[in-house]
């Protein structure tokens, strides 16, 4: 049977150490997961259940791209963090189960046009147009969990035109990668091929034209690009 029209291009991820790919099947993103990004963005840092919004899995640009500066936006910010990538899961993942869904690990920006999401915000309204616009979540190549183990703590930091930006930990999350993958199956059946964003540390700001980011976890991966 033939689909009416051409099947979009599945999005590909580099492995590290491999020539092989991680398919994508659905982008999670986790919101206000450490305390002092949560105080500087106004909000409480107590552990209030966690919650979610999603970008599209071609929003997903692999390392080494560009970034290009989007449209009806003067104030882009970035957001690094730990991404999680999923080889199995399904709903109601116990706490004690999650890491065994988790194929690997990697860093990645939560690019986010703060102007856009600050007037939904305001409006009560969804946030995709400030979140899941093209481009908006470049992510470094895949560290097989196999080769690194589960990291819980390790310098996470982000530069813009090597001045430093954003630092902290990874111990420093509000809810750790076994809950927040057991809170996220409560919601929705997770599957292999899925990706998790897991918060990102005090310290965003905006980016311009011209501008190179670079960003890492220590002991994950590093990840560079320019602002076009």
């Amino acid at each position: 049977m033939t689909t009416v029209i051409p099947l979009p291009a599945p999005v590909l991820l580099p492995v590290a150490h491999s020539d092989q790919t991680f398919p994508v099947r659905r982008v999670y993103c986790v919101g206000r997961n450490y305390a002092a990004h949560a105080i500087e963005m106004g909000h409480d840092p107590s552990r209030e259940p966690p919650f979610f919004f999603q970008k599209n899995p071609d929003n997903l640009v692999p390392q080494g791209a560009e970034f290009p500066y989007p449209p009806l936006s003067s104030d882009v910010h970035h957001e690094v963090e730990l991404v999680v990538v999923l080889k199995k899961g399904c709903s109601a993942i116990d706490v004690s189960d999650a890491l065994d869904c988790v194929y690997g690990y990697a860093v990645g920006i939560d690019f986010t046009r703060r102007d856009l999401q600050a007037q939904a915000k305001t409006a009560g309204k969804p946030w995709e147009a400030a979140k899941a616009f093209e481009h908006s979540a470049p992510v470094s190549t895949i560290v097989p969990a196999q080769v690194i183990g589960h990291p819980a703590n390790g310098n996470i930091w982000l530069k813009v035109n090597n001045d430093l930006k954003q630092q902290g930990d990874l111990n420093q999350m509000i809810w750790k990668v076994p809950e927040i993958i057991a809170e996220l199956s409560k919601l929705f059946r997770l599957d292999a091929g899925d990706v998790i964003m897991t918060g990102t540390p005090s310290g965003v700001g905006a980016v311009s034209r011209g501008d190179e980011v670079s960003c890492g976890i220590d002991g994950v991966a590093t990840l560079t690009l320019t602002v076009i």
